[in-house]
């Protein structure tokens, strides 16, 4: 089980690095919210991989490969959550335009963050939503539960009890996850100043939402495995 588990390790780290929707969205919200909204974001999507790990390992995800309506169902689902996510970026972009004057001003002053104290409360609603977004777009993407369905059952021994071995697997992947989304807000916050000025957070959003917007294209084309 330690070779199958360290063969499984090396083929996730290199699918989890490969630039995606959920990178995106955690660089996104670490450059819109600081570190600690990318943080937030991030633990909703290791939240929605356990998720997914589990029902794997209880059968469930079987459904989107058995069922043409499970699958459909969270595909026009996760992809209208894309779109909401997209439109709301490029709205926000929008909006920034006319901002540009008062976050100059409260650059001169110390930068975006530190120019007036952000309520308490505001803080919690801002990582709620970063978490709630990270968790949707994580458990309504029906090819995240295919991946964990096609790729954990071939790094099982056979013999192997496969609920146990299913959930340890997934734990390998979560944490490897979660060192690749700490080094993705770690470098947000290094680059903080920089892309925290008005025209690359504008552009970062018509990134963002472009982007957003093209997975959900992906998602509403995709068909089962």
């Amino acid at each position: 089980m330690l070779t199958s588990m360290l063969w499984f390790a090396g083929v996730a780290a290199l699918i989890n690095v490969t630039p995606g929707l959920d990178t995106m969205l955690v660089l996104r919200t670490s450059v819109a919210h600081g570190r600690t909204g990318g943080r937030a974001a991030a633990l909703g999507i290791l939240a929605g991989c356990l998720a997914w790990g589990v029902a794997t390992a209880i059968g469930l995800t079987a459904l989107l490969t058995a069922s043409r309506l499970a699958f459909d169902v969270l595909r026009i689902g996760g992809a209208s959550y894309l779109v909401w996510l997209g439109g709301s970026a490029l709205w926000q972009a929008r909006r920034q335009r006319t901002a540009d004057g008062a976050e100059g001003a409260a650059a001169g002053s110390g930068g975006v963050e530190d120019a007036a104290p952000v309520p308490a409360g505001s803080a919690r609603q801002g990582r709620r939503a970063a978490f709630r977004a990270g968790v949707g777009t994580n458990l309504l993407n029906p090819k995240a539960g295919i991946f964990y369905m096609s790729l954990i059952p071939q790094f099982i021994p056979h013999g192997t009890p496969v609920f146990g071995a299913t959930l340890l697997l997934t734990a390998v992947d979560v944490l490897e996850l979660a060192l690749w989304y700490w080094v993705v807000c770690l470098a947000a916050s290094a680059l903080g100043e920089r892309f925290r000025r008005p025209a690359v957070r504008r552009r970062l959003e018509q990134i963002s939402g472009i982007t957003f917007l093209g997975f959900a294209a992906n998602l509403l084309l995709a068909e089962r495995a």
